[in-house]
């Protein structure tokens, strides 16, 4: 879609898009996103897994959010505070506090 309207597709176009989906709990598209950006050969960063990580919390999709963390650590990402959160806070939304320990 960014090509029709002629916006760059970089990391941070990405990261403001996968953020605005983090805001309204939207996901499947944060992860449709995330497709985009690895097939763009768009680098993703620390910033767009915690912004999909926390759309997939917002959305009560804990299952996502956790199989997020492995492709973040499987793409040589950073894994921060924010990361271990957001995780958190999804297991904890959905009942599920028990996979948080792990």
């Amino acid at each position: 879609e960014m090509v029709h309207v002629k916006v760059e597709s970089d990391t941070i176009t990405y990261n403001a898009m996968i953020s605005a989906c983090e805001k309204v709990g939207k996901c499947e598209k944060a992860s449709q996103l995330l497709d985009a950006m690895a097939s763009c050969v768009v680098q993703l960063d620390s910033v767009t897994f915690n912004a999909a990580i926390s759309a997939c919390e917002k959305a009560g999709e804990w299952k996502k959010a956790l199989g997020l963390i492995s492709a973040m650590a499987r793409s040589e990402v950073e894994l921060d505070t924010v990361t271990f959160c957001a995780a958190i806070s999804a297991c904890e939304k959905a009942v599920e506090w028990e996979n948080a320990l792990e």
